[in-house]
């Protein structure tokens, strides 16, 4: 009966062993498209299968070399389980591969530390059959009782304790979109490493051999009962800790970017609002010197020959032109996005002289309370990423039809701004990125254009939507119409 039941548990255990893998594996990866859609039903059932091939190569666990054995060939088949069935760089499946047996060792090591303490519950029950207080019949219903109890105890355990540590390093790895470089694989692993080379080092001394007979660790040193247990424990923690820490590292260093930035794209607009500020003060110059400028046109219009009539002619389209270049192309009411909205069709015209950018319902209110600058940054990165989803489907095909649009509403005291453009209806996202993933190279320095957005959308309580329909982009940041919180950052 007891070997019945053990055989269930063990099936159990090891079908949730598989559960937790896919579970781990899909935080992370995006799985590829086989098997009809059954990939994670297939993961599972390829661990169990696995798992207990490998218990029928290696069917024990009390020699050296047979751990050994079986920890490194698991290792291999986590791996190679993570490449056939996801979609990685090879950096994440390894990181995922000795994390997870890992953390699976130090769990099961846990779970059977606490069986072997609990052992003792077995003489317990000899002493009493020893004193006339149970019978025979007792002692073994009691045994067979006692030992299902202890079994279901190690599973619970076991699934506690694995389940909880994965979870815990699913959660803290935040950006699981960041390239892993080889500095930070090897800073990730270490801890999973001694962690797993412990777990291999104490099964094999876990059973020793005393006068012949078999003996455990703890019966030999009852002092190591407290301490084994804490030591793994610590060392699910160091995991954990490691990874959190490392995802503090990179939001930290993702924080100094978008400043970096922020403070490129200040001082940009600075420099654009002075140089508009000397085109207005040229318009002023040429009004006081309108009256000179009338005075010459005056004396060449008295002058009736033909000559003078095509002199009068080419100094009023020379005037005209002088008066173009002064003359804004987009008049939004916002002085900050009238100076951004014309750099950046300058920029485009240049690039894609057939290029649509549509301004007519960019209204701003006259008692706007969200900041220039504030308005300017949600602008400014929008425009880039609209501008370089054109470029794109430009270069794809140069005949297709590339435009912008920005307008403006509000409902109740929300403000909201909207860009739609067209691209090429090609859309890079992970299951655990909010917005859409870039497809440039240099990932670190591009990509945060949205992540700014949002961040300075949430310091007027609001917040970023992003839709696509066919090929057309379409965000939407929405503003509540109040003075926005100080950022610390900014």
């Amino acid at each position: 009966m007891y070997s019945v039941v053990s055989e269930l548990f063990g099936i159990v255990t090891t079908i949730f062993t598989g559960y937790c893998l896919a579970y781990y594996f899909d935080s992370f990866m995006d799985r590829k498209n086989l098997f009809w859609g059954y990939g994670k039903y297939i993961v599972i059932i390829f661990y169990v299968i696995c798992d207990y091939l490998l218990d029928g190569f290696f069917p024990t666990v009390f020699e050296t070399k047979d751990t050994i054995g079986k920890q490194v060939l698991l290792l291999v088949v986590v791996f190679g389980m993570a490449k056939v069935f996801y979609c990685s760089r090879i950096q994440m499946p390894i990181f995922l591969t000795i994390t997870f047996v890992a953390l699976k060792d130090i769990s099961s090591f846990i779970s059977i530390t606490i069986s072997m303490c609990s052992d003792k519950v077995f003489d317990l029950w000899l002493v009493l059959l020893e004193k006339g207080y149970i019978s025979v019949e007792s002692v073994e219903s009691l045994i067979s009782w006692t030992a299902g109890i202890l079994q279901l105890s190690m599973m619970v355990v076991y699934g506690m304790l694995f389940y909880q540590s994965l979870k815990m390093v699913v959660k803290n790895y935040k950006r699981k979109e960041h390239f892993v470089s080889k500095q930070e694989l090897f800073y990730l692993l270490t801890p999973g490493g001694v962690g797993f080379l412990l777990c291999v080092l104490l099964r094999t001394i876990l059973i020793t051999m005393e006068d012949g007979m078999p003996m455990d660790l703890f019966d030999k040193y009852p002092e190591l009962i407290p301490v084994v247990p804490s030591v793994m424990i610590l060392s699910i923690l160091s995991i954990v800790c490691s990874v959190k820490l490392f995802q503090d590292m990179i939001m930290v260093n993702e924080e100094r970017s978008e400043k970096f930035i922020l403070e490129k794209q200040m001082k940009s607009m600075q420099e654009h609002i002075a140089e508009m500020e000397h085109i207005y003060s040229g318009v002023r110059s040429m009004k006081h010197d309108m009256k000179n400028t009338l005075s010459v046109i005056m004396q060449l219009a008295v002058n009736e020959d033909v000559k003078s009539n095509v002199e009068l002619q080419n100094y009023l389209s020379e005037l005209n032109q002088t008066m173009d270049k002064l003359e804004f192309q987009y008049k939004t009411g916002n002085t900050v996005v009238d100076i951004l909205l014309n750099m950046k069709y300058h920029e485009l015209t240049r690039v894609m002289p057939d290029v649509q950018l549509n301004t007519d319902r960019l209204l701003f209110l006259d008692d706007l309370q969200i900041q220039g600058y504030d308005i300017g940054i949600i602008i400014g990165n929008a425009l880039d990423n609209a501008i370089e989803a054109c470029k794109k489907l430009k270069e794809q095909n140069q005949s297709a039809d590339a435009f912008i649009t920005l307008s403006s509403f509000t409902r109740g005291k929300m403000f909201f701004i909207e860009v739609e453009n067209s691209f090429d209806g090609k859309i890079i996202r992970k299951k655990y990125s909010e917005f859409p993933i870039t497809d440039k190279k240099d990932k670190e320095a591009h990509g945060i254009g949205l992540s700014n957005i949002k961040k300075t959308a949430e310091k007027y309580h609001g917040g970023v939507d992003w839709s696509v329909e066919n090929k057309k982009f379409t965000l939407t940041i929405m503003l509540q119409n109040e003075r926005g919180e100080e950022s610390e950052s900014w």
